[in-house]
């Protein structure tokens, strides 16, 4: 009998600054999977850690930004080749405003939720965003 596809957790973080826009970030050519296609930052949790760490870490890792962490904004799942992710994406407010981009990055923007539909979002994490801006009343 084949192994079943594993489970995996993944976090995120919308941070919004001090206008209410959102950080975005643009997935580099480096990237296997989705590169050009926008995402707030995050990623997959480093085995035994816990989420809010694990996010800690990939928004230092991504951005250079220390974070403070506010509110949940939802979760969601969605499936991959290799895995059936679980995304936890917790709303969040930056400590700084310098943002360094990693390899795993080649651009950033901060954004009002209301213009969100104007980026490409890979796929399954791109309809969650744009229902939290939804939720969020800043779309319709």
């Amino acid at each position: 009998m084949p192994s079943p596809t594993p489970f995996t957790l993944t976090v995120k973080a919308v941070l919004f600054d001090a206008q209410n826009r959102c950080l975005l970030l643009r997935r580099s050519p480096a990237n296997r999977h989705f590169a050009g296609c926008w995402e707030w930052p995050g990623g997959k949790l480093d085995p035994g850690e816990d989420f809010a760490t694990g996010l800690h870490r990939e928004v230092r890792e991504e951005a250079g930004l220390e974070i403070e962490l506010t509110a949940l904004a939802g979760a969601t799942q969605f499936e991959m080749t290799s895995a059936h992710v679980i995304l936890l994406c917790l709303e969040a407010r930056p400590l700084g405003t310098a943002v360094r981009l990693s390899e795993e990055h080649d651009d950033f923007a901060w954004v009002p939720l209301a213009e969100l539909g104007r980026y490409q979002f890979s796929p399954g994490v791109g309809d969650f965003m744009l229902d939290y801006a939804k939720r969020k009343g800043a779309i319709s």
